[in-house]
């Protein structure tokens, strides 16, 4: 009974501190980010303290989930204080009870944003939840029969192989796997690897952009040019790519293109995109069918109707999106591939070291995974975080994921060499 006592005071205390959330908004300034003069290490720590992140721990995880600037944040958390307090006002003012909500409507102006960071209309852009609704928006939507087989890489995220199999199952497709080299620093290595399994049956390539594992950037232009050729439909799985490389999907060349931008652009959960080309989408059935599920105007919005959504999530989205285009995406990217390729350098030279990422700084970026002669994944993780308060990602049993992204620093990497050099 006690413990309910306090449980009940807790969430009390809660209540009454909830709407007086300060996020420091002072400490935030777009224009700020955009027109400063500050040079190198000056100009990164300002753009270190526009993220609520804990001073004396460094989150090294943006493959999984990024963090989200204090910026996007403070957006979301007034949208949904105002919505919540004026609920009837907004409802009796416009009549409109939906606006409460998000999956009804076409997020226009956010849609041209992303179509500017990526190359296309905004017509060709569905707003998704993440890169596995993409994905499966696709995969659902393509007239595929028995005997037509689909291809992916024995490197696929869990979420980027399951609706290629269900159709397998479904279907009577024949699912395959192209086997990565591992280490991978030859392009042209995982272009043959991929086109050793193709036939005249083959009617999809889905391939990832960037390995999640191991972070190798694949050299997707060829293998789309190639499958061009051919007649073969393409798919990208670009999870781990917007925000953290260039992605051009007119210079790349695909048919369809995915991607979760709670990663590497740091939106917040639940921001997607899924981009198909406009030359093939009518050829895309609906997934999710409402209000505007045959719409033919506008294909992307079509393919995004979701019922009722979170509208603040939204908000945050397009916050997040504009925090990126105040940075710039040309500063944004070259910050993470020199951290990223500053830890690669420092691991190079220890002799218990085993790096599984590409050191081929072209096929390279953020994310560095590595082992540690004598200690499993978890063991390392768990090091880390005991001695500098440090939390890469341990990925299965034998490696570590050290993703590094705009808000760290070379100091904190300096800190994570400093501890794997000790365990030799």
């Amino acid at each position: 009974m006690s413990n309910r006592r306090d449980f009940l005071k807790s969430t009390t205390k809660a209540a009454f501190v909830i709407p007086f959330v300060n996020l420091e908004t002072n400490k935030y300034d777009l224009a700020k980010l955009s027109t400063a003069v500050l040079d190198g290490d000056d100009y990164w720590k300002l753009v270190r303290k526009q993220f609520p992140l804990k001073d004396g721990q460094t989150y090294f995880n943006n493959g999984t989930m990024g963090p989200t600037s204090s910026y996007a944040l403070d957006k979301m958390v007034h949208h949904m204080m105002h919505y919540a307090r004026e609920a009837a006002t907004v409802d009796y003012k416009n009549g409109s009870g939906p606006e409460l909500l998000s999956g009804y409507f076409p997020y226009i102006e956010l849609r041209e944003k992303l179509g500017a960071i990526v190359n296309c209309d905004y017509k060709e852009i569905s707003l998704t939840q993440n890169a596995t609704h993409g994905m499966n928006f696709v995969g659902n939507g393509l007239n595929l029969k028995e005997g037509d087989e689909l291809i992916n890489t024995n490197q696929e995220h869990g979420g980027g192989y399951g609706a290629w199999q269900l159709l397998a199952k479904r279907k009577g497709c024949i699912y395959k796997q192209a086997i990565m080299p591992e280490p991978a620093n030859d392009p042209q290595e995982i272009v043959d690897a991929i086109f050793k399994e193709v036939t005249e049956k083959t009617k999809v390539i889905a391939v990832p952009h960037i390995i999640s594992v191991y972070g190798t950037v694949m050299p997707v232009k060829e293998i789309c040019a190639e499958a061009r050729k051919r007649g073969i439909f393409t798919i990208l799985d670009g999870a781990q790519c917007v925000g953290h490389v260039k992605v051009d999907v007119k210079d790349i060349g695909c048919d369809a293109y995915y991607s979760s931008l709670h990663k590497w652009l740091l939106a917040p959960a639940g921001s997607g995109l899924l981009y198909i080309n406009k030359e093939v989408v009518g050829e895309i059935w609906t997934t999710l069918a409402s209000y505007n599920w045959d719409n033919e105007e506008d294909h992307g919005f079509r393919l995004m109707q979701g019922g009722t959504g979170n509208p603040a999530q939204m908000v945050g989205y397009e916050a997040a999106v504009d925090f990126f285009n105040a940075i710039g995406e040309e500063k944004w990217l070259s910050r993470i591939h020199e951290l990223g390729a500053y830890l690669r350098e420092g691991l190079k030279s220890m002799n218990h070291v085993t790096i599984h990422s590409s050191v081929n700084e072209e096929m390279a970026a953020g994310i560095t995974t590595y082992s540690v002669e004598g200690l499993t994944g978890p063991e390392l993780q768990k090091t880390m975080w005991e001695e500098k308060r440090l939390q890469p990602r341990s990925v299965g049993q034998e490696y570590l994921r050290h993703s590094t992204h705009i808000y760290n620093s070379k100091e904190e990497i300096d800190k994570a060499l400093k501890v794997i050099s000790g365990l030799s």
